[in-house]
């Protein structure tokens, strides 16, 4: 057959073959060219859909989805076979500012870069926003801007456990107060006092607000200025408080024992049905009395004498009181609950408070630097709030707190006399605090034979 065409046609089929099938090549199909096309426009971030072609259809100069520009950018992404892809949020940029003492709202966000427009819009916010405005030293405060410069965010973190976060939507800033809850984990201490419990707490691993915590439980019954001695010891149940599985800080007294002079005193908290908590004795009694024996945490300088010779005038004159040696300025509080009968100025008392508590019972606080905040006469006041603070006014020879405590008009040794106790565990949850009080004191035997195993094996 081949012979029958001419060579010059044969030459012109070959040809025309060799063009078609070149073509052919050259040209894509439709799905391919689809694929490529969804790509190249994604990267520009102008589709909310993207098909990546195979590896085998990708032009070679084409880059990849996960190339470090798109990252940082905030380019839609799809994992295999996901389905629609999910916007990432665009990265904000974070500064950070220490809350210096003297700050202001106003010149953090200056420093910040953002005018009092902003921060107007801000605290004029929905929910918690407008508490930006209440600032304390040592916070810290960061700023979150986005890729055109405008604030986006606001974090102020109060503490670790508790930060004001406000964020930009579009109907403006929404503020809200995240509160972190730690991990709970009990912890056990014991020690035997040498010199003072603050010493020998210290040594068994406390910190001195559990050691003053302590004290407190305990404060109404003993007087750890004059009545703990060499050889008193002490076991307490506290709480360690954990963030991340990282111990920082903690938190207050479960149970705690005290033996005094060979007497044994036992404090557990109980938390009743309606909320409330308090420190019982094993019994129920309450370990609060009515009234603190010492309303001030100092030294005694000068105690109740009937027939003391006064500093100042020089003659035998009764000192219906107990003075308190203590720095000017140091907290004044009130012995128990009560109402402002006279703040002010009396005589040589100075700036005094004179409280009364109900059941004919009056204290007096004498030679005040000042008086408390919101003291006057009629207030009410709780007991252990501060009335007023130390000072040396009226007829002094330094600075110190005169306090008295009167039964029916007539003076008593407020350091001696019976104190009458705070309300005990009622009846209808007597079963029930009996039932956790147990399980408390039966702590005490465990924590106490797994500290001597472990001082055993450390002496092997």
């Amino acid at each position: 057959m081949l012979k029958t065409f001419p060579k010059t046609h044969i030459t012109i089929a070959a040809a025309a073959t060799v063009l078609v099938t070149a073509a052919i090549l050259m040209s894509p199909s439709s799905d391919v060219e689809a694929k490529r096309m969804s790509y190249s426009l994604d990267l520009d971030g102008n589709t909310s859909k993207q098909s990546r072609a195979p590896e085998s259809a990708r032009p070679a100069e084409a880059p990849t989805a996960t190339s470090e520009g798109n990252a940082i950018a905030g380019s839609e992404t799809e994992g295999p076979d996901t389905g629609p892809a999910e916007k990432r949020k665009p990265a904000l940029d974070w500064q950070e500012h220490k809350v210096e003492s003297g700050a202001t709202l106003s010149s953090l966000f200056r420093d910040a870069g953002f005018n009092d427009g902003i921060m107007l819009k801000v605290i004029n916010g929905e929910g918690d926003a407008d508490k930006l405005q209440r600032l304390y030293a040592g916070e810290t405060i960061a700023f979150a801007t986005d890729n055109d410069g405008k604030l986006a965010a606001i974090n102020l973190r109060r503490s670790l456990l508790e930060t004001l976060q406000i964020s930009r939507s579009e109907e403006g800033f929404q503020g809200e107060t995240v509160i972190r809850e730690p991990e709970v984990r009990p912890a056990f201490a014991t020690g035997i006092i040498d010199g003072s419990l603050y010493i020998a707490a210290r040594e068994a691993g406390m910190s001195d607000r559990l050691s003053m915590e302590l004290a407190g439980i305990f404060g109404w019954d003993i007087d750890f200025v004059y009545d703990v001695r060499k050889g008193d010891q002490f076991e307490v149940i506290y709480e360690e408080l954990y963030l991340d599985g990282k111990k920082f800080d903690t938190g207050k007294i479960l149970s705690a024992r005290f033996v005094n002079r060979g007497e044994e005193n036992v404090a557990l908290l109980y938390t009743d049905s309606n909320g409330d908590s308090d420190y019982y004795a094993p019994d129920g009694a309450s370990m609060r009395k009515a009234f603190l024996r010492t309303p001030i945490n100092a030294r005694v300088s000068s105690p109740f004498n009937k027939q003391r010779r006064h500093p100042v005038l020089d003659v035998v004159r009764p000192h219906e009181g107990t003075d308190y040696a203590a720095p000017p300025g140091t907290p004044i509080k009130a012995a128990g609950n009560g109402r402002v009968r006279f703040a002010g100025w009396k005589g040589g008392y100075g700036r005094t408070v004179i409280l009364s508590h109900g059941d004919n019972i009056t204290t007096l606080y004498a030679h005040m630097s000042r008086l408390g905040k919101g003291i006057k006469n009629g207030t009410r006041v709780k007991q252990g709030e501060t009335i007023g603070h130390v000072g040396s006014s009226g007829m002094v020879t330094g600075p110190h707190l005169h306090y008295e405590f009167h039964v029916n008009g007539v003076a008593r040794n407020s350091r001696t006399i019976d104190l009458p106790d705070a309300s005990p565990i009622v009846a209808s949850e007597m079963a029930r605090f009996r039932q956790v009080a147990d399980q408390q004191i039966s702590q005490f035997k465990v924590y106490r034979e797994g500290t001597q195993q472990l001082a055993l094996a450390r002496e092997d």
